[in-house]
């Protein structure tokens, strides 16, 4: 794979915050994108803030964009299409690259390029529309959306009565579900920066569950960083954020989730390739306990912005 860096300068470069989009995590990433153009904004960057439709190569066009920060979360965005126009454009972009991005977002695909590593994971099942009912699995376990995001497309189920509402709720999103082994402990989540993993931060909701409401309800969940669990624990779940980040081969900011059980053992749930970029967001949280600002860490993630795939000479 060829990597071609931007190169900026800010008297040439006009950056692209590319938000909204078309996922149910529009919400989300219309914050995400207002915050990050707020930072380069502070810093001296021309910016032209791009809400993603169907029109985004003409947009991208007329604004003048040269350089692409990507400010958006799921499908259309985080799971490779986005990249893959960028590249087809030779705009380069912040993040993962294509493949890298369409990995990761794929809960299934993940999973199962991990499998056979010394990582732990839950146990799963692939249930898809047509499939008899999974009366055999043993309860509460999570039912979740492969390319679900933000809590959205994730639900626990402790009864079969919850299981079959959840199957028909999920297949709004998904013909196919992942069902996993519901694993108890507490949830920690490890953010990695250029293949660097920064300190732990530890959810804490407040209701027991990290949900969309406990999310982005203000005072309803409590974060602490660094998180207050064993130094062991805590270096384990840093490895292994690293070791799929580099296995996978992604790109600026990405954050692995866990749940750390009694023992102190990491579980490793997923790694999400455009997490969440507000100032209070999970990864800048993390940045801020190893001296960077939120204005660095947007500032830091444009510089690493880049195009991947080799374009054949005519």
């Amino acid at each position: 794979m060829t990597v071609q860096r931007a190169g900026l300068d800010k008297a040439e470069t006009v950056v692209g915050v590319l938000y909204g989009g078309m996922s149910a995590e529009r919400p989300v990433s219309i914050k995400t994108g207002s915050y990050v153009a707020r930072a380069l904004r502070s810093r001296g960057w021309r910016v032209a803030e791009i809400d993603v439709g169907p029109d985004l190569p003409e947009r991208l066009r007329a604004e003048g964009v040269t350089v692409a920060w990507l400010a958006l979360h799921g499908i259309f965005g985080e799971d490779g299409c986005v990249q893959g126009l960028c590249e087809i454009m030779r705009i380069p972009y912040t993040g993962s690259g294509v493949r890298g991005s369409a990995m990761a977002m794929d809960k299934i695909v993940t999973k199962r390029l991990l499998r056979g590593l010394d990582i732990p994971m839950a146990a799963d099942r692939v249930w898809r529309a047509g499939d008899a009912f999974p009366d055999d699995l043993p309860l509460p376990l999570m039912a979740k959306t492969p390319e679900g995001g933000s809590t959205i497309g994730t639900l626990r189920c402790t009864t079969r009565a919850e299981l079959e509402q959840a199957l028909t709720d999920l297949m709004a999103f998904s013909e196919t579900v992942l069902l996993e082994q519901f694993i108890v402990g507490r949830e920690i989540t490890v953010a990695v920066l250029d293949g660097k993993a920064l300190p732990v931060v530890e959810i804490a909701p407040e209701s027991g569950f990290f949900d969309y409401k406990a999310k982005y309800t203000a005072g309803a969940t409590r974060y602490l960083v660094p998180a207050p669990i064993p130094e062991a624990s805590a270096l384990r779940a840093q490895q292994v954020a690293e070791q799929v980040y580099a296995l996978m081969e992604l790109g600026g900011v990405a954050r692995a989730d866990y749940m750390l059980d009694e023992q102190g053992i990491p579980w490793f749930l997923e790694i999400n390739t455009l997490p969440g970029m507000t100032a209070t967001s999970l990864s800048p949280m993390a940045a801020g306990q190893v001296g960077m600002s939120f204005e660095d860490l947007v500032e830091r993630i444009l510089e690493g912005a880049q195009l991947r795939l080799r374009v054949a000479e005519r």
